[in-house]
């Protein structure tokens, strides 16, 4: 049986936990997640977890940080004057925005402070700093036509 390999598109299914035991993610009642490994569309960690995998497979990996979304970085967080908020926007704790950076990229932040005249917003990716721990299945190895060249 083949194993899945660094650039084979792949079908998975997975339970994304954190240390604490909370679910942050899970592909359970959808269609397994479908990439190609080694290409980037996922983290490090969760493309090396697969690599190797039988079809039918399951197992538990473990991803530190660093193979994750990395460390959270301080000069992610900002703090924005209320006075920029639209007026009929009440800030709150918890709250997902998305804010454009003034080259036309647009980028998820969350409120995680509210003052009196500033709102502290975190762009990290809300992963940050953490590990994580997978429950993987490889459902499919997707076959690809291949051109081979005389």
């Amino acid at each position: 049986m083949a194993q899945a390999q660094n650039g084979d598109k792949v079908r998975v299914h997975y339970h994304g936990k954190l240390r604490s035991g909370e679910t942050f993610d899970s592909s359970e009642g959808r269609e397994p997640l479908e990439f190609t490994i080694g290409s980037g569309q996922v983290i490090k960690g969760f493309d090396d977890g697969v690599t190797g995998m039988d079809v039918g497979e399951k197992k538990t990996v473990e991803i530190p940080v660093g193979d994750a979304y990395g460390e959270k970085n301080d000069e992610m967080v900002i703090e924005f004057p209320k006075s920029q908020f639209p007026p009929d926007m009440n800030p709150e704790v918890g709250m997902q925005l998305m804010m454009n950076n003034g080259q036309g990229q647009s980028f998820p932040v969350n409120i995680v402070d509210v003052k009196e005249d500033t709102v502290l917003l975190d762009a990290n990716h809300p992963l940050a700093g953490q590990d994580l721990i997978f429950d993987l299945e490889l459902v499919e190895i997707v076959p690809t036509s291949r051109i081979i060249m005389p």
